[in-house]
């Protein structure tokens, strides 16, 4: 972006103006699906769990379909099916009533494959409008808000939410029954709760196999605890089945904001917290910590990632609007600790970062300054732009901010079966009265390819360029 002069800014307004005009050369797909109520939590996961939910695979015969402006004779060359896990509030402006229950939602979403948009269509899309590559497919009554959704590697219909609550819910999304977002609707039965630290889905089974020795023959599941009135009768719910933890791990002094696992070990996990601590943790050793940073940040830190293609670097996003980077092997129980590298790319406090599943050395960070910023680390230390030039002032790391959305990004996550692809979702109740945006991209790939590359491939096109430009 142009500089407005010291100390300025861009209105959010102009700031969306000008990314707006930028899409066709930024992107390479872009789809905006427009929210009624605001979401905390969005993930992409693969193709195989759409069957299982029953995504509708296209036919192997040639068709045509228009899709917002995008014509494709084979539906199936052209798009990949993904489903798409996200959380509804209901407590946004013009909700006040609280007539509409938190939910978790499942999607069909449509991606479009590399270099099948045309540019002029990228950008063509009403913000008000809903994408009609986003069907909804199935809804959940979640009780209360749904802060957080991870789904289990190893299993994707598997998926977990963190609540206002202390509870962890365990939904199996295949099984649960679509719901009806209505007033007076009561919650979906999780099959597996319980607020642990620690803890793991097989204990599930023996847990189960206990319960069924204590209940009486003929009994119902498990006892009941919790209850709800629907048109002033009380309608007593059965309880979801409870597992106990494998280990509390208490090293923090505040509220806990973020854990994430060592990706090459189910023993080995990292957490971070209010109190600007990040800790490591392995459960083979006992429960104290294996390391701690006492002030990783100077502010409250509210997410954590750990490299899934190199164990050895961890990020950390906080309030400081800063995202460090730590070497673990760095880090030492009881210091203070030293990160390998500080990323200054935001003006207000980052929710969430997140490696790439792509590139080692390549991640996301989204804020509360509505951008979404990604990094190359590798970049960090290598040769800059001549002073006075436009790129002078660039953060040392970024290459690509992503400034779709009006208001905080909440949440965002890569895409692990279609490269560089990207879903974020931002909270906009404050900025538009309207709910949040939902936006699945894809950066242009001539700005992440090797530059040698880059230039070998535009050098084929020079005459079409030049002619086109004429």
């Amino acid at each position: 972006m142009r500089e407005r002069g010291k100390g300025t800014e861009p209105s959010v307004d102009e700031r969306y103006t000008q990314w707006k005009s930028l899409v066709p050369v930024l992107y390479d797909w872009l789809a905006n699906h427009n929210l009624v109520w605001p979401s905390l939590s969005c993930r992409l996961v693969s193709e195989d769990v759409l069957e299982l939910l029953g995504g509708v695979r296209s036919s192997s015969k040639p068709l045509t379909r228009i899709v917002n402006g995008f014509t494709f004779r084979n539906r199936q060359d052209n798009l990949l099916l993904q489903c798409l896990n996200l959380s509804f509030m209901a407590d946004c402006e013009g909700n006040t009533d609280g007539s509409v229950p938190n939910t978790l939602v499942i999607a069909n979403c449509e991606v479009v494959k590399p270099r099948v948009a045309a540019a002029e269509h990228i950008s063509q899309f009403n913000e008000e409008a809903r994408s009609p590559f986003v069907k909804k497919y199935k809804t959940i009554i979640h009780p209360g808000e749904v802060n957080r959704i991870r789904e289990l590697p190893q299993n994707c219909k598997i998926v977990a939410t963190h609540t206002d609550s202390p509870d962890v819910l365990i939904w199996d999304v295949e099984a649960q029954p679509n719901r009806h977002a209505v007033l007076g609707a009561t919650n979906s039965r999780p099959d597996l709760d319980k607020s642990v630290v620690l803890w793991s889905i097989h204990d599930h089974i023996s847990t189960l196999a206990a319960e069924a020795a204590t209940k009486s023959p003929g009994s119902g599941a498990t006892n009941s605890k919790h209850s709800s009135k629907v048109g002033g009768s009380t309608d007593k719910t059965t309880d979801s089945p409870s597992i106990g933890p494998r280990g509390i791990y208490q090293g923090h002094t505040d509220t806990v904001e973020d854990v994430q696992f060592c990706p090459t070990s189910a023993q080995e996990f990292c957490s971070v917290g209010d109190d600007s601590c990040l800790i490591l943790w392995d459960a083979r050793v006992g429960s104290t910590p294996a390391a701690k940073v006492e002030k990783a940040h100077d502010g409250d830190l509210h997410c954590v990632d750990w490299n899934p293609h190199d164990v050895n670097y961890i990020l950390t996003g906080s309030a400081d609007a800063t995202v460090h980077m730590f070497d673990r092997r760095n880090l030492a129980s009881g210091e203070v600790g030293s990160p390998v590298h500080k990323f200054e790319g935001h003006n207000a406090a980052v929710l969430c970062v997140q490696w790439s599943p792509d590139k080692s050395s390549v991640f996301g960070s989204s804020a509360e300054d509505g951008i979404l910023n990604i990094w190359d680390h590798e970049k960090v230390g290598k040769k800059q732009d001549p002073v006075g030039s436009k790129m002078a002032n660039v953060p040392p790391g970024l290459f690509f901010r992503h400034a779709g959305h009006r208001d905080k990004v909440v949440d965002f996550h890569w895409n692990a079966s279609d490269p560089w692809t990207i879903v974020s979702v931002s909270d906009d109740c404050e900025s538009t009265g309207g709910g949040g945006t939902l936006q699945i991209w894809r950066m242009i790939d001539l700005i992440y390819r090797p530059e040698e590359e880059v230039l070998s491939e535009l050098e084929k096109f020079k005459s079409h360029i030049l002619t086109c430009s004429s």
